[in-house]
Formats: structure tokens, C-alpha cells, sequence
């Protein structure tokens, strides 16, 4: 878990590499969350930066264990911010908190 401006902002349902994130480089995202639990067949990550600017989608691959994962580009300058939904447009987005990783040069 990494804690960032004092709040907790990653959990056991996701995983974050490097957190936090390097200006210019990809971060790996990792989900084992609601919606793999609910048997999802396709998680997306919804991301963006510096308070959901730039806005993009992009499709996860299921690993060996069954969650998902992607790499997303660190282009932003504080901060990624980011959700889950699947094929069914059903969303996990933290009860509305979302997730977050900070950006660092």
C-alpha cells in the first residue's frame, strides 16, 4: 500500500508498480477486484491525470491467477488516477473514492 497526502489509496484489490509512479515511464496496474469476482470475461482500467485529465481506456489481459493487469504511461504531473469496468459497463471505482498512484521525477 503506498500513502499518499495522508490518505490510503491502494488496497489489496490493487496493485501498483513502481507506486509511486515515474514521470515518463509506464506503471503496471494490477486488479483482483469486484469485478473479477464477479466473473468478468474483460476488465478495462479507466485512467487519467492530475484529477482525471486526459482521459483514456485501455483493455487489461487476465494473468495465470486470474486477475488482471496492464502498463499505462506516467505522463501526467501528480498524479494517475483510475478505475475498473467490464465489457457489461459495470463499474468498480472504489465507492466512489477511485484509486490513485503519485507521480515523481
Amino acid at each position: 500500500m503506498f500513502i499518499a497526502n495522508g490518505k490510503h489509496i491502494l488496497d489489496q484489490r490493487v496493485d501498483v508498480s513502481p507506486s509511486p509512479a515515474i514521470r515518463g515511464r509506464d506503471v503496471f496496474i494490477r486488479y483482483d477486484g469486484l469485478l473479477k469476482n464477479s466473473g468478468a470475461d474483460v476488465v478495462y482500467c479507466h485512467f487519467g491525470y492530475d484529477g482525471w485529465k486526459n482521459v483514456a481506456t485501455a483493455e487489461m489481459r487476465r494473468d495465470y491467477d486470474g486477475s488482471f493487469s496492464v502498463s499505462v504511461p506516467a505522463h501526467g504531473n501528480a498524479e494517475i488516477n483510475f478505475c475498473f469496468k467490464d465489457s457489461a459497463n459495470n463499474w468498480d471505482n472504489n465507492s466512489g473514492w477511485n484509486w490513485l498512484t503519485d507521480i515523481r521525477y
